[in-house]
């Protein structure tokens, strides 16, 4: 659930440690903090004022200020931080009833004491499967950290870690290429692992900021972003889904590689073996730079493989970067941009037609979702409730094997030729709905994003499609979308994009952009061209009501020149703002939109949504 969302349902004292977090960070001046005194300085009383929406953004801008704080919180080493963050960053652990944490805690503290055992013992048994080159790893890493445990008892002082000594360790256990679960499993046979008041451990995380909890709901809430910035703390660099996706492209012999050199159980199945590969923690990068590969596989081949893995696996072509490291960095950055788009890649309908229908074939996947994504309520087959968690479609069909896979194909008719996954996410699209849901996407001719989403299209025809979508607004808003009077009013050198009529010879004028680059700023090229619509109205005795100029967003030198124009009855329209208007009048009691609200500069959204729901 994304940050703001979480905001608007929680009260002021539940928000009061993260906002004391934020404040505290930007009292320090943090690297943007011109950008956030522009949203501090619409409000009086600082930060505690700020809607919902602007705190989200000034979180978005201090998140490496944030980062660093949270790195210095894992500076304790015995503050159980790794453990409870590896719990709340996993997928579907993002809201949680305090009592299903207090049991997933529980879990994990005994689960962890008994694989310390079992470590323990591999490296006591000549005959343990572990090579002796890991059994030495292993070793040096634990000896240098009961080292820098136990030589402060040794001069009378509490056993502690520096953090110079941390630092040190974490680089020794990189460059032994130990994984998260090695290092964790080491750490905590050194240091004493006691299981927690469960009070107490949401306490001091919602005291770090981490975590929300609402006392009246019970509930604990990790936002969206939030999960990103920690899987960084961890040094986890793509989420579990996406991992998952890369690891399921690979053949068995490389996974069973793989769960060789990590101790893994070589007599799980297949998909037993990524689940395990994926708790271990293995550093995404290290999977595609070397642990793919065998010994001794040049640059080259390297960076082919990697390509069509890329290109035929994971349907994205044109992986940026010339070096290895790049294109990795590559496509960790594409995997972060499907994660922070709020579309699902097939319409809402959609996905809740094909959540009934896999049900239908499937009828053990319900019970499957429920402990793949540690969910607690009993039916889980909702797209709104999986969406909530940040689960998609592509995510859920991700699990599924492929002998049921092709049993749902068959059983829905859906096209067998070709990848599985996509034939059947073709099959649940909804076009214009899925168009419309990813009407930002248009806006910014954001062709990777859309095409992550489903949807094909060429660049040159953006433009049109943005206008089109635009119209299919307007109309739903209710307003005579007037392409016939429009045409009649049009001369070959000014072309209206839409003409809502009013009646009674009065009209609103509707002019659409896309953008590629950030911030739409030609303010004196789109004013000659509104005003010379404006003269063509006036020209055939019409009243023009407003012009609206929409856009996917528009720079600040833009929206000043648009405050100095006395000329024009000119408002400024997001896409964003556009669509949330238009979801918020779905759901109000008007049956056509009261123009009336469109009378800001730059059209506000929250005034405009709350008009729409009084």
């Amino acid at each position: 659930m994304k940050l703001e969302k979480i905001l608007d349902k929680l009260g002021s004292l539940e928000k009061n440690s993260f906002i004391k977090i934020i404040d505290h960070i930007i009292s320090k001046n943090p690297k943007n903090a011109k950008e956030i005194e522009k949203i501090l300085s619409s409000s009086d009383k600082g930060l505690k004022s700020v809607d919902n929406l602007n705190v989200s953004n000034i979180f978005s801008l201090t998140s490496n200020e944030f980062t660093e704080y949270l790195l210095c919180e894992f500076q304790e080493a015995n503050s159980q931080l790794d453990i409870l963050i590896d719990i709340i960053i996993r997928d579907g652990n993002c809201i949680m009833k305090q009592d299903w944490f207090s049991r997933l805690y529980e879990t994990e503290i005994k689960n962890l004491k008994v694989k310390i055992k079992n470590l323990n013992n591999e490296l006591e048994n000549e005959k343990s499967e572990l090579s002796e080159s890991r059994k030495r790893d292993y070793r040096i890493y634990k000896s240098c950290l009961s080292t820098a445990y136990n030589n402060d008892i040794a001069n009378n002082r509490e056993a502690k870690i520096s953090s110079d000594e941390l630092s040190i360790i974490l680089t020794l256990a990189k460059q032994l290429g130990l994984s998260q679960e090695d290092v964790k499993l080491i750490n905590y046979s050194i240091l004493p692992v006691k299981k927690a008041d469960i009070q107490d451990v949401i306490n001091n995380l919602k005291n770090l900021g981490v975590i929300f909890f609402s006392k009246k709901e019970n509930t604990i809430y990790v936002a969206d972003e939030m999960v990103s910035l920690l899987r960084k703390v961890r040094k986890k660099e793509v989420g579990e889904k996406f991992y998952r996706r890369t690891l399921k492209l690979l053949r068995e012999p490389i996974i069973n590689q793989i769960a060789k050199d990590h101790n893994i159980d070589r007599k799980l199945t297949i998909s037993q073996k990524i689940e395990e590969i994926i708790k271990e923690g293995i550093s995404f990068t290290d999977l595609l730079s070397i642990q793919i590969y065998k010994q001794g596989t040049t640059l080259t081949v390297k960076k082919k493989t990697l390509n069509e893995l890329c290109e035929k696996g994971l349907n994205i072509s044109n992986l940026k970067g010339s070096t290895l490291e790049d294109k990795i960095n590559s496509l960790i950055e594409h995997f972060e941009n499907v994660e922070k788009d709020e579309k699902v890649g097939i319409s809402i309908d959609g996905f809740d037609k094909m959540l009934t229908e896999l049900n239908q074939s499937l009828p053990k996947l319900n019970k499957e979702l429920k402990e793949q994504f540690e969910l607690q309520e009993e039916y889980v087959l909702n797209a709104d409730f999986l969406l909530n968690y940040n689960i998609k479609p592509r995510d859920i069909l991700d699990l599924i094997t492929k002998q049921d896979l092709s049993k749902f194909i068959k059983d829905n008719g859906i096209k067998q030729r070709g990848d599985d996954v996509l034939n059947i996410l073709e099959h649940y699209k909804d076009v214009e709905n899925l168009y419309l849901e990813n009407y930002e996407n248009v806006g910014y001719r954001n062709l990777n994003l859309l095409k992550e989403n489903g949807i094909s299209v060429k660049e040159s025809e953006l433009g049109l499609k943005f206008e089109e979508l635009t119209k299919v607004i307007f109309k739903s808003l209710g307003f005579n979308v007037d392409d016939k009077f429009k045409n009649q009013l049009n001369t070959q050198k000014d072309i209206m994009d839409i003409l809502l009529n009013l009646g009674n010879n009065e009209i609103i004028i509707v002019e659409c952009k896309t953008i590629k680059e950030k911030g739409y700023n030609k303010f004196s090229a789109v004013s000659r061209q509104l005003k010379s619509y404006q003269n063509l109205a006036l020209k055939n005795n019409l009243r023009i009501v407003k012009i609206l100029l929409v856009a996917p967003e528009f720079s600040d030198d833009f929206v000043y020149d648009c405050e100095m124009d006395t000329e024009m009855n000119l408002s400024l329209l997001t896409a964003s703002t556009l669509s949330k208007i238009f979801e918020a009048f779905k759901l109000s009691k008007y049956q056509e939109f009261p123009h009336v609200l469109f009378r800001d500069i730059v059209i506000n959204e929250e005034r405009i949504i709350k008009a729409l729901c009084k």
